[in-house]
């Protein structure tokens, strides 16, 4: 399976309700082993940062098994909001 930003992305939407997600492919050539993610879900709400991220990588088991390096930011609709407007 070829791992791409936007697989990645519709996951993330589709398995955690995210209503937003940014994917960078942040690869030195672009070959998909190293991604930097921020997901923005309400899901997240009343969790704290570790928690948020294992769901987020739970989503991901299997692509993370042949991404080399994942960098993640996980936020609630109402801290995307007050990060948009600072």
């Amino acid at each position: 399976m070829e791992i791409t930003g936007d697989h990645i992305r519709d996951k993330l939407i589709k398995e955690l309700e995210a209503v937003h997600v940014d994917v960078e492919d942040t690869s030195s050539n672009r070959c998909a082993a190293s991604f930097k993610v921020l997901v923005v879900s309400a899901q997240f709400e009343g969790k704290p940062l570790l928690q948020r991220h294992r769901m987020v990588n739970m989503c991901l088991a299997e692509e993370l098994k042949t991404i080399h390096a994942f960098e993640q930011k996980t936020l609630t609709p109402e801290q995307w909001e007050k990060q948009k407007s600072q």
